[in-house]
Parts: C-alpha cells; structure tokens; sequence
C-alpha cells in the first residue's frame, strides 16, 4: 500500500486538498495529537487554517478509516494513523501520556462479549490507566514513595437498555 498521503486520499475517493494533506501529515508525525495540535502543526505547514476546518478534515479522515479518534476519559479527543489492527493504548493518570498496546489476545477484536446482543462486533476499545515511567520516577524522587494514583472519572455508559425509563424522567424519549 502507498504512504503518498495524496494517494492514499484518491484512492478513497476524498478531495485532495492542502488542507487534507497537511492534516494526516501532522497524524502521521504525531501519533495521538489532539484536534489543537494538529491545527498547530498545519498552521506551521500551510499558514492560516480555522479549527473548524482541521475538525473536518478529521472527521473525513475518520470516516473513511485513514486515521482513528481515540477518546480517553476525561481527555481530549486524541488522533492517529495506526488503524485496521485493533490495538489497544495505556494511559498515564498523571500527565496524559498515551502508548500503544498491541492486541491483548489473538486476532481483532482481540476480546469476545459475554452477550453480543446481536451484534456483529468487529473492534474491542481498551484503555488501560496507570502511571508512566517518568511520573513514577518524579514522584518517588520527590516524596521518597509512590503517591496515591489520582481518581478517574467513571467510564461512560456505551450500552443501555432501552426497556428500562431513564432516571429522573417521566417517559422514555426513545418511545
């Protein structure tokens, strides 16, 4: 396969334009960039671009499966190139640092639900949270023992039974 970003972008059918290119450049550089970076690192290549217009050409580049968005707790939206192969990332409770893991186990989705409900499932989201080497390290130099790691705000609710009436609500809008 091409790593010509103007190719990969005709060979899916997108516009080519200076925006595009600039915008899976600064991915492909930067693995894990959030939206405001990637408009920096464009602004430096091409000059003037409105945020509006990098949250586009993200949101083509999502959808057409040239980049993925990654979206931790509590965090920005975060982007990279590395897609088709369902790995996983480890997050630093600390300061945000985010890595690659490869797939836990075998073959994508790497992980098989209990129930599927249906479903045909063809991708496992894992974030693993934890504290990275170099925060470890500067909080054991500074406190002489590891801190207690910082809470994380709960995971947000990515099924619900419709079946059931929303909380706090007369009728179920879904209705």
């Amino acid at each position: 396969m091409t790593t010509d970003p103007g190719e990969l972008l005709r060979q899916r059918g997108i516009q080519v334009t200076a925006q595009r290119l600039a915008v899976l450049r600064a991915v492909t550089a930067q693995p894990h960039i959030a939206a405001d970076g990637v408009a920096e690192a464009v602004r430096a290549e091409i000059g003037a671009i409105s945020l509006q217009s990098v949250y586009d050409a993200l949101s083509v580049l999502v959808a057409e499966g040239l980049i993925r968005r990654i979206q931790p707790a509590g965090s920005p939206a975060r982007f990279e190139d590395r897609v088709g192969d369902n790995h996983h990332h480890l997050i630093c409770r600390i300061c945000g640092r985010l890595v690659d893991i490869d797939c836990a186990v075998g073959a994508a989705p790497c992980l098989t639900a209990a129930d599927d409900m249906g479903y045909e499932i063809d991708e496992a989201e894992i974030a693993y949270w934890g504290r990275c080497p170099d925060c470890l390290a500067e909080a054991r130099a500074s406190s002489g023992s590891d801190p207690p790691p910082r809470p994380r705000r709960s995971p947000r609710t990515v099924a619900r039974d419709a079946t059931r009436p929303l909380p706090n609500r007369e009728k179920n809008p879904l209705d």
